[in-house]
């Protein structure tokens, strides 16, 4: 883990994410590369009316100077820190920057204020990983010492999720944490007998050359099951697949995604498919 990108909006959740990748940049010697987005339409930038260019001039330095004193941190001494500052707000531009630089991680703060209500719901951080390539870390609330010791990663373990498995096993290697494979099995037209459980688990593991072992976790909602499993355990972090521009972990016959992170106290590392 070399490069980090993190978006900020001078909120406190954004400082807790820059706190997060504040600890991974010292234990990796990752350099951060801080995101800011002004909030500037481009069509305000190119009009002729409202504000003329002197006007327009100030609230770019404002927002710089702004960005620069939000940058100065104590826990930021002796990390490499290149802040980029964009003009308007392009939350899929947030991938392309990470390609261009070649970043390994993004790590965003949540902006809920009840479970997370909005966060994965039409929100910015949705946005940023609906789009995004590479894995997006998403922080609620302030974490005083960040650890990854114990990773539980949830999926429905059919071959489309083998890319995003694998992509959570470089991850896991690269902190050195415990890896947790986990099966949620639930009631309905969803479930499964344990012996078709672990045909599917075979198969996949099969298909994939793995040999790890998996957990089947038997509760009445897959993000019931996933956040009890991951609180059994004193999980640091969980993992989910994600589709991309199609949505967040479609798997065992729905959306989880929203809901998992909405009720989640504990980090979220997605991984696109």
């Amino acid at each position: 883990m070399k490069k980090i990108i993190v978006p900020l909006d001078f909120s406190e959740q954004a400082e807790q994410a820059l706190r997060v990748a504040a600890t991974l940049a010292k234990a990796h010697g990752a350099e951060i590369f801080a995101l800011h987005m002004l909030e500037l339409s481009a069509a305000f930038l190119s009009s002729a009316e409202g504000y003329n260019a002197e006007q327009t001039v100030f609230l770019l330095k404002m927002g710089e100077k702004n960005f620069k004193k939000f940058l100065d941190k104590p826990y930021l001494k002796d990390i490499k820190v290149t802040p980029i500052i964009k003009h308007y707000k392009v939350f899929s531009e947030v991938n392309t920057i990470a390609e261009k630089h070649d970043a390994d991680l993004i790590i965003m703060g949540s902006h809920g204020t009840d479970g997370l209500q909005e966060v994965f719901i039409g929100s910015n951080t949705e946005k940023v990983v609906r789009h995004s390539k590479i894995p997006v870390l998403v922080i609620k609330g302030a974490i005083a010492d960040f650890k990854i010791e114990r990773f539980v990663f949830a999926c429905d373990f059919k071959e489309a999720s083998i890319p995003a498995l694998q992509k959570a096993i470089n991850f896991v290697k690269l902190v050195q944490a415990e890896l947790h494979l986990v099966y949620i099995n639930t009631p309905g037209d969803a479930f499964l007998s344990t012996e078709d459980a672990y045909s599917r688990i075979a198969k996949f593991l099969n298909i994939a050359r793995l040999g790890l072992e998996i957990e089947i976790y038997n509760d009445y909602t897959v993000e019931e099951g996933i956040l009890n499993y991951s609180e059994t355990l004193a999980a640091d972090v969980i993992g989910i697949p994600t589709h991309g521009r199609k949505g967040l972990a479609h798997f065992f016959r729905g959306s989880i995604g929203e809901d998992l992170v909405n009720h989640s106290q504990i980090p979220v590392l997605t991984f696109a498919i």
